[in-house]
């Protein structure tokens, strides 16, 4: 189950919580509401979400975050890196976007007993690759949820995955539209689920 933060239905929360394995996002505004289970915690690792994260008490202490095992860092430094100077022309406004705190979130996973698991620039490069073929409005990078659904498909191939809370609106960077073209077309082809209703995410950079 990935369970974005969007809304979910009162009635959907004990459908994922009875879930083998579920995956929220960063601050897991899905919590309570969308069912307490959390196994992991996919994080952009990078830029402003890394910051505030890392910097707040209330996010250690979270309990969707103290009880997941494993936090997915979505963002690959090596990737990211190589954005920098590319951005600082086309979107100088995304200055400390790609601020790397992945070391940062590995120390953090061995001071919690968690796993710590980067997803490679293989997979964006691949999730890039798919859009592409959508014709996506001019876009800075895909979003964590694209991105972690890539990895759970690659990786869990033969696992029902099923998506909650998935709203495909939020930060203007993303390319929204398209990714939910994808999904469509992995729901037509028989590799995703969704459950319920469609509700908006709020707005926030790399969410």
């Amino acid at each position: 189950m990935i369970v974005g933060n969007g809304e979910i239905a009162e009635a959907e929360a004990g459908i994922i919580d009875a879930a083998d394995f579920v995956v929220r996002f960063n601050d897991c505004r899905s919590y309570d509401t969308g069912g307490r289970r959390t196994d992991a915690v996919a994080v952009c690792n990078t830029g402003r979400p890394a910051k505030a994260m890392l910097g707040s008490l209330e996010w250690r202490a979270h309990p969707g975050v103290v009880s997941a095992r494993e936090i997915w860092s979505v963002r690959d430094p090596e990737k990211f890196a190589a954005m920098r100077a590319p951005l600082a022309v086309s979107h100088p406004e995304l200055d400390d976007f790609c601020d790397d705190y992945t070391d940062e979130f590995s120390a953090f996973c061995v001071d919690t007993d968690k796993a710590h698991i980067v997803i490679g620039k293989s997979v964006h490069e691949a999730v890039d690759a798919s859009l592409s073929a959508l014709a996506p409005a001019p876009y800075v990078v895909p979003s964590s949820g694209m991105i972690v659904i890539a990895e759970v498909l690659n990786t869990y191939a033969e696992a029902e995955v099923t998506l909650a809370g998935f709203g495909h609106a939020g930060w203007e960077w993303h390319p929204f539209a398209a990714e939910r073209q994808l999904v469509d077309s992995y729901i037509a082809a028989g590799r995703l689920t969704r459950l319920g209703g469609e509700t908006p995410v709020s707005s926030s950079q790399g969410a």
